[in-house]
């Protein structure tokens, strides 16, 4: 057996402990330590590893293989560019930084030092989602993009939402997931952002807001439109909304009643897929019924980080190319960011 790839795991978060928990059962991995803000929150399952509550110290004393990133986004350039200055490859949850400058800057070294650097683009390792983006590609463009994620959220839940908006927006947190969805089914270059956001909250910072929409057109005729919103005050109406509408059809998620917002495994889950298609016959009727496309058994959300890591382990070892995997970071990152521009400005941001 190849010698373990040592792992040194910052942030133990709701995706910092389920990426931990992967290392954990993971042969070829070895966790050499864990960073948290404070020494009592270790997760249960992960309490034998050495802990530290400071990066810096932790990536000097481990000197690890792979550092994971899953700490607030206003880290993550810092820390990934410091853990590749050190020696090691970086798995950084998304978005991978708070500026387009800030992730050049990280892709820039991971070239220059020829490290893997992959960005949790979760979406990417489910085999229903890369279904969706197969079919909606099989149809052919121009694409009409709807989408949305939206969190009702109160208690803990709430504080963690407040807690992220001291340095992002929840259209950027959340919208680079479905920008890049978009962006990978299109291949068009993103030409204008719109964005429009409400503060719906006094407990937030008088320049941020928690409901936010951005609209983007692309070079090959799509456009697109993605909402996202935190708080105890989110509706649940149509709070999960999948759907990709081309010339010959559409392609669309379909939630099973009763799902809620606050259940994190329905960000990801999709129960069924629905294809619809737009051929008519000579009376002017649907050639074909709708297909549904049953997704039962599909990985729940820590089986989805488990498989995200297994990909980081063969980056690694398989020495894959991920060009186009950090390219598609900074273009969803970009236009996430000028949809925040334009909402802060009032004006459309060209691209």
């Amino acid at each position: 057996m190849s010698t373990p790839i040592r792992v040194l795991v910052a942030g133990l978060g709701n995706m910092g402990r389920a990426h931990a928990m992967a290392y954990h059962n993971h042969p070829g991995y070895e966790i050499v330590g864990l960073v948290t803000r404070s020494s009592d929150s270790v997760p249960a399952g992960l309490e034998a590893y050495p802990h530290w509550t400071d990066y810096s110290e932790a990536l000097a004393a481990t000197t690890p293989d792979l550092a994971s990133i899953n700490t607030y986004s206003d880290s993550h350039a810092d820390y990934a560019i410091a853990a590749m200055e050190a020696g090691a490859h970086v798995f950084i949850e998304k978005p991978l930084a708070t500026t387009v400058a800030d992730a050049e800057r990280v892709v820039e070294t991971a070239t220059r030092l020829g490290k893997k650097l992959v960005v949790g683009y979760i979406l990417r390792h489910h085999p229903s989602w890369v279904r969706l983006i197969a079919e909606a590609r099989a149809l052919g463009g121009p694409y009409v993009f709807r989408m949305n994620l939206n969190q009702q959220s109160a208690g803990r839940f709430w504080q963690t939402h407040k807690t992220l908006m001291e340095t992002t927006s929840p259209i950027v947190d959340c919208g680079v997931h479905y920008v890049d969805v978009m962006c990978q089914i299109t291949d068009a270059e993103p030409v204008q952002v719109r964005g429009m956001g409400v503060r719906l909250s006094d407990e937030i910072a008088p320049d941020m807001y928690n409901y936010g929409h951005l609209q983007v057109t692309f070079d090959d005729g799509s456009v697109g439109w993605y909402e996202a919103a935190w708080g105890p005050m989110i509706s649940e109406t149509a709070f999960f909304v999948k759907d990709i509408m081309t010339p010959k059809g559409s392609v669309s998620i379909v939630m099973d009643e009763g799902a809620k917002s606050s259940d994190h495994e329905t960000h990801t889950k999709t129960d069924r897929i629905r294809i619809h298609r737009a051929d008519l016959d000579g009376s002017g009727q649907f050639i074909h019924e709708d297909e549904m496309l049953s997704m039962e058994g599909e990985p729940g959300h820590d089986a989805l980080c488990a498989r995200e890591q297994a990909y980081v382990y063969s980056a690694i070892t398989e020495d894959i190319d991920l060009t186009r995997h950090m390219s598609d970071a900074i273009q969803s990152l970009r236009i996430c960011l000028a949809a925040d521009q334009s909402i802060r400005t009032g004006k459309p941001v060209d691209l």
